[in-house]
């Protein structure tokens, strides 16, 4: 071993050992996606859990334009608490891992996968795991059929998944622009909404069924979570603003399930190489097949946030887990 990286070691070793009160942490949040408001919540709710477990917090927001914040103070650990593009798809973690700093959540490559839908589909199948069937609807293929054949393809990709289908931008999360469509019509009119919004689009054949949640923290499934939402499914609305969404920890499912659906959320959080936290998505049917739909490698920190209340669940409140999460972050060698 080098000797640059002897004393990396050394001072990482150091940094471990000290009390919650000698570490400073910067928690990123903010940012310049369409989930701006929901990222500043969690960034405020995270620096304050870890300013009752003893740190010293700074909080900075940060877009592509603006790094100031990584500049306010000698941080030891960086936490980064921005949802959607920039901050959950591998940018910002790129940014962080050029400056060689040390941050809390998985790395740019894993965080780039969870983002990506399709190819986060890919790993879940090679992993073992059911998804709902889909089809990737590609913009870029526009160009080349022209606007008419492009029509034709995205017809196509829609026959193939069915009738009814989950149409969703490939790279968006908190179920930004989701819908469920009931036929071909409206599946059609939403997926050329989505395109031209946001990029690919992935269509995916729809799973009646329970959505269940389980979160990850560091290498533990924490308890099975059942979201009940008041409208059809759980969009952005029910997820942050509607207080009328339920939340079942006591779930009429089987001990063998609900064991078997925590290890598929440990599968899944593996297969992309997540890393600290993350919360895995899953629709139950009747059958009681697992269907995994995805990872979320930046999940919310709010107070409607599932991670939080699955922790809770198991004993573990808001300045516990932030602390375990900035010293997860802290015993990686930078």
């Amino acid at each position: 071993m080098s000797a640059k990286k002897n004393q990396q070691k050394a001072a990482t070793t150091k940094k471990v050992e000290l009390k919650n009160e000698e570490i400073e942490v910067l928690v990123l949040r903010g940012g310049p996606s369409a989930e701006r408001e929901v990222s500043l919540e969690s960034g405020a709710a995270v620096a304050a859990a870890l300013r009752t477990a003893g740190f010293v917090v700074a909080e900075g927001d940060i877009n592509p334009d603006d790094f100031s914040a990584l500049e306010q103070n000698d941080f030891d650990v960086v936490v980064p608490m921005l949802h959607g593009t920039f901050g959950e798809d591998g940018q910002l973690q790129k940014i962080l891992e050029e400056r060689n700093l040390c941050y809390a959540g998985s790395d740019s490559v894993a965080s780039e996968l969870a983002m990506d839908k399709h190819r986060s589909k890919l790993a879940f199948e090679e992993a073992g795991l059911l998804t709902p069937f889909s089809q990737l609807i590609e913009v870029s293929r526009e160009q080349s059929l022209g606007s008419t054949q492009f029509e034709c393809y995205i017809e196509s990709c829609l026959e193939q998944v069915g009738t009814t289908c989950v149409v969703k931008p490939n790279c968006q999360g908190s179920s930004v622009g989701i819908t469920i469509a009931g036929n071909s019509q409206i599946a059609k009119q939403a997926a050329q909404e989505v395109c031209a919004e946001h990029g690919d689009c992935l269509v995916e054949r729809f799973v009646k069924g329970r959505e269940l949640t389980v979160g990850v923290i560091g290498d533990q499934p924490l308890p099975v979570l059942e979201i009940r939402a008041a409208q059809s499914f759980y969009d952005y609305q029910a997820k942050y603003l509607d207080d009328k969404t339920q939340y079942y920890f006591d779930i009429d499912l089987s001990d063998d399930t609900l064991a078997a659906i925590q290890q598929a959320g440990l599968t899944a959080f593996r297969a992309l190489k997540c890393r600290d936290f993350g919360r895995v998505d899953f629709i139950v049917d009747e059958r009681e097949q697992i269907y995994v739909l995805e990872v979320n490698s930046l999940p919310g920190f709010t107070s409607h946030s599932l991670v939080p209340k699955a922790a809770a669940q198991a004993g573990n409140d808001m300045p516990k887990i932030c602390a375990q999460i900035v010293r997860m972050a802290l015993q990686r060698s930078i």
